[in-house]
């Protein structure tokens, strides 16, 4: 179940990273491109990548030895 969910959130991660990447070097939004500025579905994949960039950040802080208390 973890390994599906990290799977998930790394994709969505990746396609929001490129989709940045599109809207930094040449001023074009895949997302907005495909399903829309701004409508309900391409609200739905942004949030959808934000909350995988949070669900990524608590797998990984807890394979961290931070996390496991042995942080000095």
């Amino acid at each position: 179940m973890m390994k599906n969910l990290h799977l998930i959130a790394y994709t969505l991660i990746i396609i929001g990273a490129l989709n940045w990447g599109l809207v930094g070097f040449f001023r074009f939004d895949l997302v907005a491109f495909l399903f829309g500025e701004m409508t309900v579905f391409s609200r739905i994949i942004y949030s959808l990548v934000g909350l995988s960039a949070v669900a990524e950040i608590i797998l990984n802080a807890q394979n961290t030895k931070f996390a496991r208390g042995y942080a000095h």
